[in-house]
């Protein structure tokens, strides 16, 4: 469902903005995979691992930054709660969006690879998108 188009686009280091069943929109940082899904990353105790047990759905706009043309795409699907990868996740995704060669963002890279993470894998039921 999403197009070689929307993929290109998402894999920018762009945030997504991510709800799930009854919880706030959070900014995150996250991956379009070759196999057409979008996947992330989380502490194993948080509030979107929780939401999601009771309603396995969320939704990730995400839209182009100011200064380019006016583009997003927005996935919406099943979600799926995967013990393994996440710390690979994470650390593709830290260097896709932080410079690690800055100690502070190494640091705080290393600090998130210390927890207990999950990976959210978004399998796409409806995709929107707008590009002018």
């Amino acid at each position: 469902m999403l197009t070689s188009e929307d993929v290109e686009f998402l894999r920018h280091p762009l945030h997504g903005f991510l709800t799930v069943a009854d919880g706030p929109v959070r900014p995150v940082w996250f991956e379009a995979t070759g196999e057409g899904t979008i996947q992330l990353f989380t502490p194993r105790d948080s509030p979107k691992v929780r939401r999601l047990d009771g309603d396995p759905r969320a939704s990730i706009i995400v839209a182009a930054p100011v200064g380019e043309r006016e583009r997003w795409v927005s996935v919406a699907g099943r979600v799926s709660v995967e013990p393994d990868g996440a710390h690979e996740l994470a650390a593709r995704l830290g260097a896709r969006y932080w410079d690690l060669d800055d100690p502070a963002h190494a640091g705080e890279l290393a600090e998130i690879q210390e927890l207990d993470l999950l990976r959210l894998v978004i399998h796409p039921e409806k995709v929107s998108r707008y590009s002018m």
